[in-house]
């Protein structure tokens, strides 16, 4: 009947898998050291998911003047570190907003991406307000993008008038798609500005008695 190992063979290979040096105070230190390094490095990357932030993103490219719906949005988890300032976490905060600008599918929405007065502070300075320009000229509605820096003339109510000068320094927000049949300049089509109030208070009544029209800078 044969024998299992025999001690002797068995101390060998417990001494390679174990070697004399790992049974040492010195050894002993070393794991304790390597041990109390592993859990300062895992509280310094704390919990993974307390540096995650809930944002609303587009789920597909969406146009300038756009009205926001519940199924052109969702939320979604992203890094807190790629997320930026002003970022939405609520699609109720963003359903019935307009866009001012386009954006691409799983953009995040942001606060001056929206029609608001937080996008015409970004503009124009904590005094801004947006005007709608319902423009004379409506070739000009086709050249002009949002973020063009413009001049507002107005134009003489008859032959014997002289344009002047209402405003400068606004800043081009929106330009509203082309909806046929729709007002009798332009084409219906609008471009939103922002301005100082005093200026913006200023404009809005020349639109209501003048043709107007832009200088782009």
């Amino acid at each position: 009947m044969g024998h299992s190992l025999d001690p002797t063979a068995l101390d060998r290979l417990g001494r390679v898998l174990r070697p004399d040096w790992t049974r040492t105070p010195t050894a002993r230190r070393v794991v304790a050291g390597a041990l109390v390094v592993l859990a300062g490095v895992a509280a310094w990357r704390g919990d993974p998911q307390a540096e995650q932030s809930d944002v609303v993103v587009t789920l597909h490219d969406l146009s300038p003047g756009a009205e926001i719906t519940a199924a052109d949005v969702r939320v979604e988890t992203r890094s807190a570190s790629t997320v930026p300032e002003g970022a939405h976490s609520d699609v109720d905060a963003v359903v019935g907003a307009t866009l001012a600008g386009p954006t691409r599918r799983g953009e995040i929405v942001t606060d001056v991406r929206l029609l608001s007065s937080r996008l015409a502070e970004s503009a124009a300075g904590p005094d801004a307000r947006i005007v709608p320009i319902p423009l004379a000229d409506a070739a000009l509605t086709d050249l002009v993008r949002a973020g063009d820096v413009v001049d507002i003339v107005a134009g003489p109510a008859d032959e014997a008038g002289a344009a002047r000068l209402i405003a400068t320094d606004a800043v081009v927000v929106l330009v509203s798609a082309e909806q046929n049949g729709v007002g009798s300049r332009s084409g219906g089509r609008i471009v939103l500005v922002a301005l100082a109030a005093t200026a913006a208070k200023a404009v809005a009544g020349a639109t209501l008695v003048e043709p107007v029209t832009l200088t782009l800078h």
